[in-house]
């Protein structure tokens, strides 16, 4: 007897019920559905089994996670997570070094140490807040200036500090061009950074188009 349900909702299905939740796994989130109330209600809610990169660990971090991803290539995620790790080193080493070179108290308390703080800063510095998209009126396509997803601007930034990263001599490594753009990004400087504002600069020119966003 074969099996009446079609193919393509066979590929919509999931291992667990529509009633299942998600499970949430984050201590600061816990302890902040204990305090309003919420984990008391989702007791004996059935819950969904967490993904295999989904952890209470202190350690984990998303922006970290998502980073991993896109440096991957070929489903080679350890070597991936390995090249971050590394990189992540690195910066504390450099970060350490100027740190020890700096004469004056001052000086030291503005360098900052901690490698994850400076990765989370330096994707913020590289978020652009525009982009430039093909618009077509009467023929002829325009560059159109127009906002930018949250999302969308997080993978920009991403990229392009994965792509200047690449862009280095035969004789350096990746962790080590990449620890280097981190930092000056960090510092609002380098190629991303310059990236990010020649593509405003580029937004800036066609503003006059930025009515066919809604025409």
């Amino acid at each position: 007897m074969y099996n009446s349900v079609p193919l393509q909702q066979h590929a919509l299905m999931s291992q667990y019920p529509s009633y299942y939740v998600k499970p949430v796994f984050k201590k600061d989130v816990q302890e902040e559905m204990i305090k309003s109330g919420e984990a008391q209600k989702l007791a004996h809610v059935p819950t969904r089994a967490a993904l295999n990169d989904q952890t209470s660990s202190v350690y984990h971090d998303d922006i970290i996670n998502v980073l991993i991803n896109y440096v991957m290539k070929d489903g080679r995620k350890v070597l991936a997570r390995e090249l971050v790790e590394k990189t992540l080193e690195k910066i504390k080493r450099l970060q350490l070094e100027r740190y020890h070179k700096a004469t004056n108290i001052e000086d030291k308390n503005k360098i900052e140490l901690n490698p994850r703080v400076i990765v989370h800063k330096a994707i913020l510095n590289g978020k652009p807040l525009l982009q430039l998209s093909p618009i077509k009126r009467g023929g002829v396509k325009y560059q159109v200036p127009v906002p930018i997803t949250d999302k969308r601007s997080q993978f920009l930034s991403m990229k392009w500090i994965i792509e200047a990263g690449n862009e280095k001599d035969r004789n350096t490594r990746f962790y080590d061009q990449l620890a280097v753009e981190l930092i000056d990004a960090f510092n609002n400087t380098g190629r991303v950074v310059k990236r990010k504002q020649e593509l405003h600069k580029q937004c800036e020119a066609n503003r006059a188009y930025a009515h066919y966003r809604w025409s």
